[in-house]
């Protein structure tokens, strides 16, 4: 007999259920930011945390994007870094997202704001998206993502194409820049920039979990 304080009390419908609502989001991937919102289900290949404005801007400034880039968002949620991406930096831009409420939210946001022809989003898995037409790519997965689209970067994405990776590392590779950026309500986060080719075979540094 386990004499534990939680055995001690009565064990309620309430305390049932609170019990499976904790196991059910101890089942998510864990994101950089502790207290960012986790949005989405749980069929994502990540779940849906929004990057701050700030931080999106410093994304881009940091690739130096401009109006003859094309960037391509992978895993776009509500569409922020595509719609900065055209509407600030004239860049043309390409979101990638899964989910059908954030694919149509996105969507109906660039209609609203009339950048239709710079800016799009597709429904599909990022993993099958050709990746050619891109000249920036911008990614907040995990680090275990990075490191299954690696191959696929290397192999479709044009020499010079940079890489800019929110928080998470691409393993393998080596960054040609990063920096901590701390956004307007404290949290710090990480910046990686990438440039293809990018080297292979590097020594393995610690990445974020």
């Amino acid at each position: 007999m386990c004499n534990t304080p939680f055995f001690r009390h009565k064990v309620t419908p309430a305390l049932i259920a609170g019990f499976f609502i904790v196991l059910s989001f101890s089942a998510w991937p864990q994101a950089s930011s502790p207290n960012a919102p986790f949005i989405g289900s749980s069929d994502k290949i990540v779940p849906f945390v929004p990057t701050p404005p700030e931080i999106v801007e410093k994304m881009l400034a940091m690739a130096q994007v401009d109006k003859l880039d094309t960037v391509y968002d992978l895993g776009s949620g509500d569409g922020r870094i595509v719609i900065m991406a055209a509407q600030k930096f004239g860049a043309k831009a390409v979101g990638v997202e899964l989910d059908e409420d954030l694919f149509k939210k996105s969507t109906e946001r660039i209609a609203e704001l009339g950048l239709q022809d710079r800016a799009k989003i597709l429904k599909m898995n990022f993993f099958d998206v050709d990746l050619r037409p891109a000249t920036v790519l911008t990614l907040y997965l995990l680090t275990s993502v990075n490191e299954r689209l690696r191959p696929k970067m290397e192999r479709e994405l044009r020499p010079g194409a940079r890489v800019v990776s929110h928080d998470f590392q691409v393993t393998g590779w080596k960054a040609e820049k990063v920096e901590s950026v701390n956004s307007e309500n404290g949290i710090s986060h990480t910046l990686y920039l990438y440039i293809l080719p990018a080297p292979k075979h590097e020594p393995e540094v610690p990445a974020n979990p």
